[in-house]
């Protein structure tokens, strides 16, 4: 066999480790992407967090930040009387509860936007409507302007300002808060295709 023979079998047995070298990388790249690796993101100005709060559930329970430290939770709000958004919202929630409610680790935060009439024992009926058990979702009351403020100022839900007796919070949007208190995504709890989204992020978040 001549010196050029060789060589050029020696470039070709390179050239073909080189390229199964690059293959695999291409595929564990695309496996990991595809296996929920690739970390969510983390909404909102550097450093953001959840802020404190206290509020009612409805067993009359007081809820803090102190109950969902560690806790993967998704919030919303909602309120009891409405015939827009809401029903199809807290029917596609069902379906988040549904899969983790027998999980110590995650909670469901409904927060009411009318206080004033959803009291504690309407959210019990309300909860009970939904099939909810305290345990895991909690249907939460409390002062209107720190409920406002969170679902702006902590969740990202809603871009309103504060308009005085006249506010009114009214969004459609779900919040995923990590055990740290990050907001990770956030998602239409009017839309089926969302809320999947949600769920297959919740998984992710898991493997975080």
């Amino acid at each position: 066999m001549s010196g050029k023979t060789k060589g050029l079998i020696i470039f070709f047995v390179v050239l073909s480790a080189a390229f199964l070298g690059y293959a695999g990388y291409v595929i564990k790249g695309e496996r990991g992407t595809f296996l929920g690796v690739e970390k969510l993101p983390i909404l909102g100005a550097p450093g953001h967090t959840v802020p404190g709060f206290s509020f009612t559930d409805q067993t009359g329970k007081t809820r803090t930040q102190d109950d969902v430290k560690g806790k993967i939770y998704v919030s919303e709000y909602f309120f009891t009387t409405c015939t827009g958004i809401c029903p199809k919202m807290n029917a596609n929630m069902e379906k988040v509860y549904a899969k983790y409610k027998d999980n110590p680790n995650f909670l469901i935060l409904s927060h009411t936007v009318d206080p004033e009439h959803d009291s504690v024992p309407v959210l019990k009926a309300y909860a009970a409507k939904h099939g909810a058990d305290e345990k895991n979702w909690w249907f939460l009351t409390g002062n209107k302007k720190d409920l406002y403020r969170l679902a702006r100022q902590g969740y990202l839900v809603d871009d309103g300002t504060p308009g005085g007796d006249e506010d009114f919070v009214h969004t459609q949007w779900f919040a995923l808060v990590d055990k740290q208190g990050q907001i990770r995504g956030l998602y239409e709890g009017t839309k089926e295709k969302d809320v999947y989204k949600l769920i297959a992020d919740i998984d992710r978040l898991m493997q975080e």
